[in-house]
């Protein structure tokens, strides 16, 4: 992979605590090899939010950017982190649910992995499109219009989604394929759903 090859391109990751730690530092770190910047969104108030390796406490990361604060103008693509807490609690803050669906509405590439597709969900942009997800989410996204793939990555117009840890390399590697091609055709017109 080119290593300059977001090079100019700022991406935000959007978490809260309890995020499984792997699936934001392994994209987080890709992007940054591959010459992106990152930034870190969150809607907790306080300096840090703290991730787990499945059910056990994990290292604390600093938050750049308060979700009320965040200016989808400012960031070229979204990262979504999964872990069961994490989206479980993005979903019920209503900044966090605007952040997501803006990038939509600005043709911007986002990516999900496990559990993070929840936040699509609840950002009502998943009618129509092509995803995947940890198994667990399947029957949310088929009620919410998506097709459900089981599948390591699947992309759709500039949506990448994946269903775990295990997908990190594919996810990671499609991720910064997206990101580099630009705006994305998909529209969130298109869409059915509601949030």
């Amino acid at each position: 992979m080119e290593r300059l090859l977001l090079y100019g391109k700022t991406i935000a990751f959007l978490a809260t605590d309890g995020f499984e730690q792997v699936e934001l530092t392994e994209p987080w770190n890709a992007i940054k090899n591959a010459g992106g910047t990152v930034k870190l969104v969150s809607p907790k108030l306080g300096a840090t939010i703290r991730g787990v390796h499945h059910d056990i406490p994990g290292d604390f990361f600093a938050i750049d950017v308060h979700s009320s604060d965040a200016i989808t103008e400012n960031y070229d693509a979204l990262v979504l982190p999964g872990g069961v807490f994490n989206p479980d609690a993005l979903r019920l803050n209503h900044d966090s649910v605007q952040f997501v669906r803006s990038f939509f509405q600005a043709h911007k590439t986002v990516a999900a992995i496990c559990h993070g597709p929840w936040m699509l969900i609840e950002a009502g942009v998943v009618d129509g499109r092509e995803l995947t997800s940890w198994p667990s989410l399947r029957t949310d996204i088929l009620n919410a219009g998506g097709v459900w793939l089981d599948q390591a990555c699947v992309c759709d117009e500039g949506l990448v989604t994946s269903r775990c840890p295990a997908d990190l390399p594919i996810f990671c590697e499609m991720t910064i394929k997206e990101i580099a091609k630009g705006t994305p055709s998909f529209q969130l017109e298109e869409s059915h759903s509601t949030a």
